[in-house]
């Protein structure tokens, strides 16, 4: 097992809330050690040694959606989320940063995407605020529905809003 960043974080991940032209946002469905047996997850990931958060944001993006942005278009994070976690592969205090971006349409390519999330990502589907509000699946984070509720009202807010941590 790895040792905690000098953040004191054992992972920080940025993460991206992705809306295309309709204002449906992209979810990846992944596996999950709890019934029933999978959960639905923002793009994103780790954050390397020397990478800013909006780089982590960009490159995660790129390798899980084919999506390419630059990081400076990404703005501040909107939400974060965090505390301890033990998942079995890692076990420690763990961070998410959550960045919001639009874009008109996308066609999700996957190819990018490393051997365990092609593992484990199952799938991916844009959903509408009332889909997302009304499944019964787990999405993480928790309260991304109401976020996005305030988000798509225009409501980006000027600080991260802290969400609940989900384990």
């Amino acid at each position: 097992m790895r040792r905690p960043r000098r953040d004191g974080y054992r992972r920080r991940s940025a993460r991206i809330l992705l809306l295309d032209g309709a204002d449906r946002l992209l979810l990846f469905r992944f596996r999950h050690r709890e019934a029933p047996g999978h959960c639905w997850i923002t793009p994103g990931g780790g954050v390397g040694a020397r990478e800013g958060l909006a780089e982590a944001a960009a490159r995660e993006l790129r390798e899980e959606t084919g999506l390419a942005v630059a990081p400076g278009d990404l703005g501040a994070p909107v939400a974060t989320t965090g505390g301890y976690a033990d998942l079995g592969w890692a076990r420690g205090e763990f961070r998410d940063d959550f960045f919001l971006y639009r874009t008109r349409a996308h066609e999700v390519d996957t190819g990018g995407q490393e051997a365990f999330e092609r593992e484990n990502m199952l799938g991916h589907r844009w959903w509408t605020l009332d889909e997302l509000a009304a499944t019964d699946d787990p999405v993480f984070p928790l309260e991304l529905a109401p976020l996005l509720a305030d988000l798509l009202k225009g409501n980006v807010p000027g600080e991260p809003v802290r969400l609940p941590w989900h384990h």
